[in-house]
């Protein structure tokens, strides 16, 4: 019976434990490549692009999902898997599909409903090993498993159905087309023939099997308005871009090098190159690279941004701001290039940078209050010219995005000290200590349960 009961509770687990936050990785360059691919699939979804936000996640995994909000998390796997941009707006297509049905939340009540059925065969079943009859018992433990698991996937294979189909519409309703989409189960497809899945199994799976999904697909994708539409070239050389400098960032840099040999003097080689040797502690290379980046286009803000970073954390932040300060402009003051900027005032140390300092990154958490780091450098900003109140207030605003509600609390009751009633940093003072409250009273409850 203990090993019944243990592995119920295993499969209970299973069912109950939601995803684990993963690593994100921020890149202006790259947000702006996903903002353009997938504007117009958002809004053949009727969806609001302002509220959708595309994710990178920092995992080797060739995948994305959904989970909870209006966001789509792309692994940086599938990126690097990924022969052209129309593959990566396929899968967006299709995760949108689960935004737009609101899937996540029925998941949730399926979920729900399945660990139900595990409780009820729990308990009818330990009643009846309790009165004696274990095989009885034993079997109606696993029929209830098997019920429950059987009821959840069969709901969820219905959902990427669905959600197939919601992703060919809109990829015909953009004019976009859906080959790229069609490659990429293929290519999941030839995974599944090297690993040895049965092609016959697909009542086990959460997802249909590839080879059904590319017939159910074919005929409404190939008949779509944008079937040989090519993908514009701008596009898929930003693309290229991209890959190339998510591979030299998180890839081996020995991988990176192999990828795209010195011999390479294409534009993504030199990024990959450039990530992969700063990364890698070479600044002198790293900086070679950059420089033929900025060689090519001198006014590439992105170029400019990465000379500027480079420069930055080899510990040269003087030289880092001009080429900063040009992208940021460039850039109309994107708030990641802008806190970088900023950074690199900071960094400085010198007192004669501390407006400009505050002037941009106040204007970048101002357009991106997601964004930790940027909190840390303003906060530095007040603590140098004395501001302990709006010190405070950065200080609770970083500890309230890095999930510490405790240090959030004490930093906005700080805050709230020193800070004017009624002004609009009051006010957002007393948001974030009312919100910590509440967090801080969530986590005190989870370690007396334990």
């Amino acid at each position: 019976m203990k090993r019944l009961v243990a592995l119920l509770a295993l499969v209970l687990l299973v069912l109950a434990v939601p995803a684990r936050a993963q690593s994100i990785l921020r890149d202006a360059e790259t947000e702006a490549m996903f903002n353009e691919m997938s504007r117009p699939l958002i809004e053949a979804a009727g969806l609001d692009p302002r509220n959708v936000r595309i994710v990178l996640i920092n995992n080797p995994e060739v995948n994305a999902f959904v989970a909870g909000s209006q966001a789509v998390y792309i692994h940086s796997g599938l990126i690097n898997a990924a022969d052209n941009a129309n593959e990566v707006q396929g899968v967006i297509a299709h995760e949108l599909g689960h935004v737009a049905g609101g899937h996540v939340p029925l998941s949730g009540q399926m979920m729900q409903g399945a660990t139900g059925i595990s409780i009820l065969s729990l308990v009818l079943g330990v009643a009846a090993i309790a009165a004696g009859a274990g095989e009885a018992g034993a079997g109606i433990l696993a029929a209830g498993q098997q019920a429950a698991m059987g009821t959840y996937l069969a709901f969820s294979r219905m959902q990427e159905s669905q959600t197939d189909a919601a992703g060919a519409r809109y990829l015909n309703a953009a004019g976009i087309s859906g080959k790229g989409l069609l490659d990429f189960y293929k290519k999941l497809q030839n995974r599944e023939y090297r690993l040895a899945i049965p092609q016959n199994t697909g009542y086990a799976r959460t997802h249909p099997m590839s080879n059904q999904r590319i017939a159910n697909l074919t005929l409404d994708l190939s008949t779509g308005p944008g079937w040989n539409k090519p993908t514009p070239p701008e596009l898929e050389e930003r693309f290229r871009r991209v890959q190339a400098k998510l591979r030299g960032f998180v890839y081996d840099a020995r991988d990176t090098l192999r990828t795209y040999p010195a011999t390479d003097n294409s534009i993504p080689a030199h990024y990959a190159r450039a990530y992969a040797y700063h990364r890698s502690g070479y600044p002198a290379q790293a900086q070679a690279e950059t420089a033929a980046l900025v060689r090519h286009a001198p006014d590439d803000p992105y170029f400019l941004e990465l000379e500027g970073q480079i420069l930055l954390e080899s510990g040269k932040p003087a030289e880092a701001i001009d080429p900063l300060r040009r992208a940021t402009v460039a850039t109309r003051y994107q708030p990641l290039i802008a806190t970088t900027f900023g950074h690199a005032l900071v960094a400085t140390e010198d007192p004669a940078h501390l407006d400009e300092a505050e002037k941009v990154l106040r204007q970048a958490v101002a357009r991106d209050d997601r964004n930790p780091w940027a909190w840390y450098q303003l906060g530095t900003v007040y603590d140098r010219k004395g501001d302990r109140a709006r010190t405070a207030l950065a200080t609770a605003e970083q500890a309230s995005l890095t999930n510490d509600p405790m240090r959030a609390l004490i930093s906005a009751r700080a805050a709230l000290a020193g800070l004017p009633p009624g002004t609009p940093d009051y006010i957002r003072a007393q948001d974030i200590q009312m919100t910590a409250e509440v967090a801080a009273e969530e986590m005190r409850k989870d370690r007396r349960r334990r």
